[in-house]
């Protein structure tokens, strides 16, 4: 019985094993399936450090960012209105994208950045970014003016055969502010605005560049002397939204003693009708380089607002009777050569820039010197960056004793005509490494801006005719800050440790000092009058501001 068995599971395991075989050599008929190779990611040296191949592509990319926490003190005692914050904070976020490929017609180029912060305080708070759309306040009754997010595409461009198409920093733009914190010393500094220009390389370290540049980031608004409430002035029904129309007096008719008795309102909203148009040379050499760029821009207005006048031709002196029409107010202003309400002028600016590298001095260390000057042009000179821009007028700081006028324009009430602001700023910027941790810089700027000879007395003249702020002519006016020409003076100081690659520590210091180049201004934050006239007046005011930066870039 057991050699039975024995001989029987000898049987089977021969045969199990012959058909392992059999099965083993159909196998060996059938065709391999390869596994599919794994594509690791390669290094692009050819386009720089932290480049690599997008998987399946010839497309080297490289992605990067930055990561900020700032925070500042500006004295502040004045507490009235939205002033009294004495600290400011922010934290910013950056991510760039920077794609590149290599064509038969040199390197094909895209580069994205967004940036995201959370600001608050009045001053870290911009109030430039908010007009233009760039930051979302909050409402709250603590919370509005100082608590505000900031989300922009920085950039979003593409560089293909001299061509540069998109959102990308000015051509007109030289120093920019490459060496502060704060970035508050005077001069052209956009560094995102829609464009389409053309660069050409002219032997070795020559470029020249145009560029059609969008016009709505490079505008100040003009200079209007109020807006009246609804329904105070005949005709002014629905106007008293200065952002739809901003309405600006001009004196159509005096009466006989030479007082103004008919009036219409020119509606100052700009419109984008021409792109500025910026042009640049620029050499870059082992020594540093140099840049003189150049832009014209237009200034418009829109013609008279309906219905918006007032005349006391028929009525007592200073009674209003009725609104003087658009047509009416066009034919008076034709008499005076001007066809309508609406016109256009144009602004224009220059500029000059040099950066010396100093290698001799340490690594690294280099000076800036930059100048300009425009007319109608307050955003490409640079005059008060601090301040902000895009307003036609503010306080040097919050809770400033008087006004800057900063409009790039203003319609004369007299002449109906546009006239348009000077301005000029000059700045230098040191850069200086102690060692290869840490390193200074000192700057300083100085500006001035000014208006033509007798369109600040003018508009004293519309004040009894259409309610205006303006004080008429007299004490009072002498001490009001109504078209001001006005100076201002920036320095600096900072120190910034960097233990270890792509991370900032460093402490700011900042003196701002703004002033009239002439006369003096009612002081807003003592409004103490005797008999109509200003107790407090001042011609000058000084402040200082520190700030602090923790900064990693990757």
């Amino acid at each position: 019985m057991g050699r039975v068995a024995t001989a029987g599971l000898a049987g089977a395991a021969i045969a199990v094993t012959a058909a392992t075989a059999v099965d083993t050599a159909r196998a060996a008929d059938l065709p391999v399936r390869k596994a599919v190779p794994i594509e690791y990611v390669r290094v692009c040296s050819a386009s720089g450090a932290g480049f690599f191949y997008i998987p399946g592509t010839d497309t080297c990319l490289r992605v990067s960012g930055r990561a900020r926490f700032e925070a500042g003190y500006i004295p502040v005692q004045n507490r009235t209105n939205s002033a009294g914050d004495l600290s400011q904070y922010r934290g910013l976020l950056r991510m760039n994208v920077d794609a590149r490929t290599q064509t038969g017609y040199g390197t094909l180029r895209a580069f994205l950045r967004v940036e995201a912060a959370s600001r608050v305080g009045v001053t870290m708070a911009s109030g430039t970014q908010q007009r233009i759309g760039n930051a979302f306040p909050a409402t709250g009754q603590d919370a509005l003016g100082r608590v505000q997010n900031y989300v922009v595409t920085d950039k979003a461009f593409v560089q293909f055969a001299g061509l540069t198409a998109g959102r990308a920093a000015s051509f007109f733009d030289f120093y920019a502010h490459d060496y502060e914190l704060s970035g508050a010393t005077a001069g052209s500094d956009m560094p995102s605005t829609n464009l389409l220009a053309y660069t050409s390389k002219m032997g070795e370290g020559w470029s020249a560049t145009l560029a059609m540049e969008d016009p709505n980031l490079r505008k100040n608004p003009f200079y209007a002397a109020s807006a009246a409430p609804t329904g105070t002035i005949p005709g002014q029904s629905g106007l008293n939204n200065i952002f739809v129309t901003a309405p600006s007096p001009v004196i159509l008719g005096t009466n006989a003693n030479g007082t103004a008795n008919t009036a219409a309102f020119v509606d100052t909203v700009q419109r984008s009708r021409m792109p500025d148009f910026v042009g640049a040379l620029r050499y870059d050499a082992g020594w540093g380089s140099a840049q003189l760029s150049a832009a014209v821009k237009d200034v418009n207005i829109g013609g008279f607002i309906a219905n918006s006048g007032i005349s006391t031709l028929t009525a007592a002196p200073g009674s209003a009777t009725g609104p003087v029409g658009a047509g009416a107010a066009a034919a008076l202003l034709a008499a005076r050569g001007i066809a309508s309400g609406s016109q256009t002028d144009y602004g224009w600016a220059v500029q000059g820039g040099l950066k010396l590298n100093l290698p001799w001095l340490a690594s690294g260390d280099g000076i800036y010197l930059q100048g300009a000057y425009g007319e109608g042009a307050l955003v490409y000179t640079g005059y008060s960056f601090f301040t902000g821009y895009y307003s036609s007028q503010l306080t040097p700081v919050q809770g400033g004793p008087f006004v800057q006028a900063l409009a790039d324009a203003v319609i004369n009430p007299l002449t109906g005509r546009i006239d348009l602001s000077k301005s000029f700023t000059a700045a230098a910027s040191l850069l200086h490494y102690w060692t290869p941790e840490w390193r200074s810089a000192v700057f300083g700027s100085y500006g001035e801006v000014g208006f033509r000879r007798g369109t600040r007395e003018a508009f004293s003249l519309v004040n009894s005719l259409v309610g205006s702020t303006a004080p008429p002519i007299g004490a009072a006016f002498a001490s009001n800050p109504i078209l001001r020409d006005t100076y201002q003076i920036i320095a600096g100081a900072s120190l910034i440790w960097s233990p270890v690659k792509d991370l900032d520590i460093g402490i700011e210091g900042i003196y701002l000092g703004t002033g009239l180049l002439g006369g003096r201004d009612a002081d807003v934050t003592r409004p103490v009058t005797l008999n109509g006239l200003p107790v407090y007046t001042e011609n000058r005011y000084d402040t200082t501001q520190i700030r602090i930066r923790v900064q990693r870039d990757f």
